[in-house]
């Protein structure tokens, strides 16, 4: 028996077992490694199969082939052989992958060609590697799909940030045809009734038909008009595009597109309940928040609440103070109470200050005016204000003494031994 341990990268060139021979049939094939992927998915990905009489030559080629997917960031592989049979086994790590996002595909839906790249890509599962030979392959299949309906076109793909969450997205977007959206409606009487929502219309009407910019105007535009209301529920999008009739442009289709809102009940306040808040009371946090019990919540300002308090710990030298806020709703009573978890962290004091850009009595003038002595608790409210004064040359830190500069540049160097921060200014 011959035992082999090889990587999609290179090709084994030796075995412990001079005798073996140089093509066997295959027995089995196993995948160890694989957490999303199901095996028999990267099995078929190989193109080898049970029955096959293959040598190392034809294995190492179905390990490249699995290899420049991009889908997994390493492919090793093993076989044995006992007489002629043969055992393969795949030994992988996934890559990360990132979610796909259908751009201007206004003729079909997102199921629709999810679909119809999973008939030919059995490997895809929603999402895909930043690169490799698979994002063409998607291409390819979406090329196709758009000359079953005689739309001429290209696709193409790039990696971009995703237009509401943190995080990046594989975009795949049709360049060619013209789509320019004719006409917005909303699914729900409070967005079609909003006098903010007319005016900001022209943001997509008019313009080339984008899930990512229309994505981006429901988050930015029709999210807070919801989120003010205690419409803390409410499920927005996605956009359902209508191709209708060509226009007078040459070649421009007109994309009617609707904006699906289920605006749920309207909550309001019924109180936060605070944890591992030891620098400052809850009855300052409480009315940090300034809601009452009963009153609409509304998120946009319980969101600035929440930075409000941030932002007060930090003035208090608190300068990786984070608030984990996790809502609780009632449903029965429309209430919304917030379990809110304080990560304090450390105080930090006043360290020292650096300066370079300023000319010697500039830089004495400024050091005069700073109010936080070394082993001073460290205001970052007062940093911030210093920061709005220097935005230019001013009177009120130089007096009278000629500063010329167009930019203050800025940062805080923490030392998390020692607990104090500096400040680091640097004219230019």
């Amino acid at each position: 028996m011959a035992l082999l341990l090889c990587t999609a990268v290179s090709v084994c060139a030796q075995t412990d077992n001079p005798a073996a021979p140089k093509t066997a049939t295959i027995a089995a094939l196993s995948v160890t490694g694989a957490k999303k992927i199901p095996a028999d998915q990267i099995i078929a990905a190989s193109k080898l199969k049970a029955g096959d009489t293959v040598g190392a030559e034809q294995i190492q080629a179905a390990a490249d082939l699995l290899s420049n997917l991009g889908l997994f960031s390493a492919v090793n592989y093993r076989f044995s052989t006992k007489g002629e049979a043969l055992t393969i086994e795949f030994q992988v790590q996934e890559a990360p992958t990132v979610p796909i996002s259908f751009d201007n595909f206004p003729w079909f839906t997102d199921e629709e060609l999810a679909a119809a790249i999973r008939q030919e890509v059995g490997l895809f599962n929603g999402e895909t590697p930043e690169g490799g030979a698979l994002l063409d392959d998607i291409s390819g299949i979406l090329d196709q799909l758009l000359s079953t309906r005689k739309i001429t076109g290209q696709v193409e793909h790039q990696l971009v940030a995703q237009p509401v969450n943190d995080g990046m997205m594989m975009q795949f977007r049709v360049t060619g045809p013209m789509l320019k959206i004719a006409s917005l409606d909303y699914g729900d009487s409070l967005a079609a009734g909003s006098e903010r929502l007319k005016d900001r219309g022209p943001d997509l009407k008019g313009q080339p038909y984008s899930r990512f910019a229309i994505e981006v105007f429901e988050h930015e535009q029709i999210r807070p008009l919801y989120a003010a209301g205690g419409y803390l529920r409410a499920q927005i999008g996605p956009p359902q595009p209508r191709v209708t009739e060509k226009t007078d442009e040459a070649g421009a289709s007109e994309i009617q597109v609707v904006i699906p809102i289920t605006p749920g009940p309207v909550y309001t306040w019924n109180g936060a309940q605070w944890q591992d808040n030891l620098a400052l009371p809850t009855s300052e946090l409480d009315a940090a928040i300034g809601f009452k019990a009963g009153d609409i919540a509304d998120s946009m300002k319980i969101e600035a609440a929440w930075a409000r308090i941030e932002a007060e710990y930090k003035a208090h030298g608190y300068l990786d103070a984070k608030l984990d806020s996790q809502p609780r709703f009632d449903e029965a009573a429309h209430q919304v109470s917030y379990r809110v978890h304080v990560i304090e962290g450390s105080q930090y004091r006043m360290g020292d200050m650096v300066v370079t850009g300023l000319s010697l009595d500039a830089e004495k003038l400024l050091r005069r005016s700073w109010s936080i002595a070394p082993g001073q608790v460290f205001d970052d409210s007062y940093f911030e204000m210093v920061l709005k004064v220097l935005a230019k040359p001013s009177p009120q830190i130089f007096g009278e003494l000629p500063v010329h500069y167009t930019e203050c540049g800025h940062w805080l160097r923490p030392d998390t031994d020692r607990h104090t921060v500096d400040v680091l200014l640097d004219f230019k």
